[in-house]
């Protein structure tokens, strides 16, 4: 018996709900629709009771320790690209980042915050394991060792760390979620903000949708923004260089090379 039988019965009409690990179902039953997941976060329960994720249902603790968690099926649809530029995602955005109950708990569940220095090591760290000699690679790496004091932060905050729109979901009754937490850390909020306007929103605009964030555009929050764009696109660049995805090595090379171009104008 599958674990969701033993957990709800054999009345219930599972599917498959997709994601990497496989351990995600909906489950409906006279009209009843249920989000399962096995061995969700405990962090869960406090993004429920803040209104970020869908809302909690129940949670059952399995014999073999399993813990099975059971959410509100959402009716509704994810975001488009375009959606990106609302005031409502720069809000619960803002929301999730001064939360003090997300970063209470991410503590009490051992996270220890993220610091440039840190992630810049493990990155230096994977590409000397790999023995990647590549030029715009060393060049990007020699920019984010050379800008490491400007972009010190003492605002340390739980980042979702990927805010793809495909993880934010409308209901019908316009209310936003953010969803898929595994990824969290805590550490500069530069982090979510800087990934969600540089895919997402014309720079023209960033300045438009930080107002409705709460912040304002300076020198230093830029170079924070683009410090960790380019972070992000070189652990892109690893990923797929294990995958050996030549294609998309080649794609990254290009946008870690835009990225650069960019970074050059802000000083």
């Amino acid at each position: 018996m599958n674990w969701f039988e033993q957990v709800l019965g054999s009345e219930w009409k599972i599917t498959p709900a997709g994601g990497a690990t496989g351990d995600a179902y909906f489950a409906t039953m006279d009209g009843q629709e249920l989000f399962l997941k096995r061995n969700s976060s405990p962090f869960l329960a406090v993004l429920s009771a803040e209104g970020i994720v869908p809302k909690l249902v129940w949670t059952k603790r399995m014999e073999n320790g399993d813990v099975i968690t059971a959410q509100h099926r959402l009716i509704g649809r994810e975001l488009k690209p375009s959606d990106m530029k609302g005031s409502n995602v720069a809000e619960l955005l803002k929301k999730i980042h001064q939360s003090k109950e997300l970063l209470n708990m991410l503590k009490r569940l051992g996270k220890q915050p993220l610091t440039p220095n840190s992630i810049l090591d493990d990155i230096q760290q994977a590409v000397a394991f790999e023995k990647i000699n590549q030029p715009v690679i060393n060049k990007a790496i020699e920019l984010l060792e050379k800008q490491l004091p400007e972009v010190q932060c003492n605002q340390q905050v739980v980042c979702h760390c990927d805010v793809n729109h495909n993880n934010w979901l409308l209901s019908e009754t316009n209310q936003l979620y953010l969803i898929d937490w595994d990824g969290a850390m805590i550490a500069d909020p530069a982090i979510d903000i800087g990934i969600l306007l540089y895919w997402y929103i014309e720079e023209a605009n960033w300045k438009d949708w930080l107002n409705a964030y709460g912040l304002e555009l300076n020198q230093q929050l830029k170079t924070r923004i683009y410090w960790y764009v380019l972070l992000q696109a070189i652990t892109s660049y690893l990923w797929y260089f294990g995958k050996n995805s030549e294609q998309e090595l080649q794609n990254w090379i290009e946008h870690i090379d835009h990225i650069l171009k960019k970074m050059s104008h802000l000083t």
